[in-house]
C-alpha cells in the first residue's frame, strides 16, 4: 500500500486535469468545478511538477494537450469514472439482501445447484453467496446464515429442520451392471470394482459399514478405487468405472435419467440425514426465511 501511495499524485489535481483536458480550457474547467481559473491552473501546474512533464501546451489564447497529456488523459479519465461509479453504487440505498448459505460439496453440487435458479427467479432481490465445504466448521461459520449439512440434527446453538433422511444403496451405470455376473446379494458386489469415498467423517457411511449392515464382510485389503470428492465418485460410477454408494435425493436425478441404476435393491437407512441449520444467536433475515421455506417445499415436491 505504501508503494501505491507513493506512486499516486493527489486526487484534486487529477480532477482538475481531467476537466481541463476534456474542455481544452482552464476557464471552462474552473466553471465546472466551481473554482477560479487561477486555482485550476495552479493545480495542473502542481501536477506537472509532480509528474516531471508538461501535460498542456499553452498559448496566449488557448491550451492543447501535449503528447504525454493525451496519453495520460485516457488513463485518468477511465480511472476517475470507475471510482465515481463505484462510489455511487456504495452510496445507493440497498435494494437487495445478501444471503450466505453453506453446504457440503455433495449436496451443494448434486441437490442445491440444480435447484438454485428457481429460487433466484422467485426471489430476484436476494443476492446469493454459496460456500461449499466438507468441513463442518466452515459451514457453521459466523458469516453463514443458512447451512445444509449431514448429521443427527443436534448442533448446540443452532435451530435445525431435517430436510431428508439418509437412505443409501449401491449404484452403477446400466452398462457396468450388464457386464457383472448376476448380483443377488451384497456379497456379490465384491466381484465388482467398489468406488470408495475418501473422507474424514466418522458418521458418513462407507462400504465397510454398508456391507456389514447387509450381512457381508469387506475383506481386509479389498482393492477399492478411492476418490475424495463425492460428485466425482458418482461421475466415475456413471462412466462405468465401478459401483458406488448412492444417497437418495443426491442421485435421484441421475437415476431418473437412466445414467445410474441400483446394483442391488438393498438399502441402508441410518439415524442421520441432511438438515437445514441456522444460528440461534440472531433473528433470521427475510432472505433466510424465504430460503428455508423454499428448501422445505423443494423436498416436498
Amino acid at each position: 500500500m505504501q508503494k501505491l501511495k507513493k506512486g499516486l499524485p493527489p486526487l484534486e489535481p487529477l480532477i482538475a486535469f481531467e476537466a481541463a483536458a476534456r474542455h481544452l480550457s482552464f476557464t471552462r474547467a474552473a466553471d465546472e468545478l466551481d473554482l477560479s481559473q487561477a486555482a485550476v491552473s495552479q493545480q495542473i501546474r502542481n501536477l506537472e511538477q509532480n509528474l516531471g512533464t508538461a501535460l498542456f501546451i499553452r498559448s496566449h489564447r488557448a491550451v492543447r494537450l501535449s503528447s504525454a497529456g493525451r496519453s495520460y488523459q485516457h488513463t485518468v479519465s477511465s480511472a476517475l469514472r470507475h471510482l465515481a461509479a463505484a462510489t455511487t453504487d456504495l452510496r445507493k440505498p440497498a435494494r437487495s439482501e445478501r444471503l450466505t448459505i453453506a453446504a457440503d460439496q455433495s449436496i451443494a453440487a448434486m441437490w442445491l445447484m440444480p435447484r438454485l435458479p428457481e429460487f433466484q427467479q422467485e426471489h430476484v432481490s436476494v443476492r446469493l453467496r454459496l460456500l461449499a465445504s466438507d468441513d463442518e466448521s466452515d459451514c457453521l461459520g459466523d458469516e453463514i446464515q443458512m447451512a445444509i449439512i449431514h448429521g443427527d440434527g443436534h448442533w448446540p446453538g443452532y435451530h435445525t429442520h431435517r430436510l431428508f433422511a439418509e437412505e443409501v444403496f449401491a449404484v452403477c451405470s446400466p452398462e457396468y451392471l450388464q457386464s457383472m455376473p448376476l448380483i443377488g446379494s451384497a456379497t456379490d458386489l465384491l466381484n465388482g470394482q467398489l468406488l470408495e469415498l475418501e473422507d474424514e467423517h466418522w458418521n458418513w457411511i462407507n462400504w465397510q459399514t454398508w456391507l456389514s449392515r447387509n450381512d457381508t464382510h469387506l475383506p481386509a485389503g479389498h482393492a477399492a478405487l478411492q476418490i475424495n470428492s463425492y460428485p466425482l465418485l458418482i461421475e466415475a460410477a456413471k462412466n462405468g468405472q465401478g459401483i458406488a454408494l448412492g444417497w437418495r435425493y443426491l442421485v435421484d436425478a441421475d437415476m431418473q435419467k437412466g445414467s445410474l441404476v441400483k446394483a442391488l435393491d438393498a438399502c441402508v437407512e441410518t439415524q442421520y440425514g441432511y438438515y437445514l441449520v441456522w444460528p440461534e444467536r440472531s433473528e433470521q433475515s427475510y432472505a433466510a426465511k424465504q430460503f428455508l421455506r423454499w428448501a422445505i417445499a423443494q423436498h416436498s415436491q
